[in-house]
């Protein structure tokens, strides 16, 4: 039997996303933008959405996340190329997603792939912290907002083209503590993943969801990070581009007989 050698510039796996349109919340920074480029690495158009305020925090709390200026979109969407656009919502407002989706399909002609991953998350947020307005925040974004987008991308489906979603969780969805508004908001995320799921699967539309470990997204610092990696079985914290790869698969032809499933990519993490 002769031996054959295979060089790993010829091993190609083609991803079914090339020319397809993708809408990325949250795509203008840390993971989402590497989700966003990880698309366009395929040939995919995206849509980066991104909130173009981010306003004053509640009295007594913190935003636990940095917003991008809406420049950085901008220049994200230009630098992806393939006819990439940046288009700004609000989650929190009622009305956003259904006008979300609407700008997307304006301006690509359809949605094929949504990645829910735009997040709330504010401090403190432990038990003794909790307010009706923090838990309404943490909702509104990282679970009715959802919930909306996937409503909105499902009726907006021409025919039989292609459509799926990918939402990202966390891996505090499981349990962590001082996270109470921010994870119970992600575990109901993926609940919604599995309800749609059974839904949509009779039109042939597949939802999934990645829920990540801790992401260095520059949150850890020094002392931090010894500290951290530690508690991490593959010895490292994680990287967006780990998240992002997760995505493309979920969302690829290779993970064409997978759907209400939530993924955990955090190294072995809180499994």
């Amino acid at each position: 039997m002769r031996e054959t050698l295979i060089e790993e510039e010829d091993i190609v796996i083609d991803t079914g996303l090339s020319g397809q349109n993708v809408l990325v919340t949250g795509g203008a920074g840390n993971i989402g933008a590497a989700i966003a480029h990880a698309f366009a690495a395929e040939g995919a158009r995206v849509a980066v959405h991104y909130l173009a305020r981010d306003g004053q925090a509640p009295e007594g709390a913190a935003w636990a996340h940095v917003t991008p200026e809406p420049h950085a979109a901008e220049a994200l969407a230009e630098e992806l190329g393939n006819g990439s656009v940046a288009i700004s919502a609000d989650l929190a407002e009622p009305d956003a997603p259904r006008r979300l989706v609407e700008a997307a399909v304006e301006r690509l002609g359809s949605v094929n792939v949504l990645v829910n991953n735009a997040a709330h998350c504010e401090t403190p947020d432990t038990v003794d912290t909790l307010t009706p307005g923090s838990l309404e925040r943490h909702y509104r974004v990282n679970a009715i907002a959802p919930a909306l987008l996937v409503a909105e991308v499902a009726r907006r489906r021409v025919g039989g083209a292609p459509l799926c979603v990918v939402n990202v969780s966390t891996d505090a969805a499981r349990a962590f503590p001082g996270q109470i508004g921010y994870g119970t908001s992600k575990a109901a995320l993926e609940g919604l993943t599995r309800a749609t799921a059974l839904d949509l699967a009779p039109r042939g539309i597949r939802v999934n969801a990645v829920a990540p470990g801790p992401v260095q997204t520059g949150w850890i610092g020094e002392d931090l990070l010894a500290e951290v990696t530690a508690i991490v079985p593959l010895g490292r914290v994680g990287e967006p581009a780990d998240i992002a790869d997760a995505a493309v698969f979920l969302a690829s032809h290779q993970a064409r007989w997978i759907t209400g499933q939530v993924l955990q990519v955090s190294g072995g993490h809180a499994i």
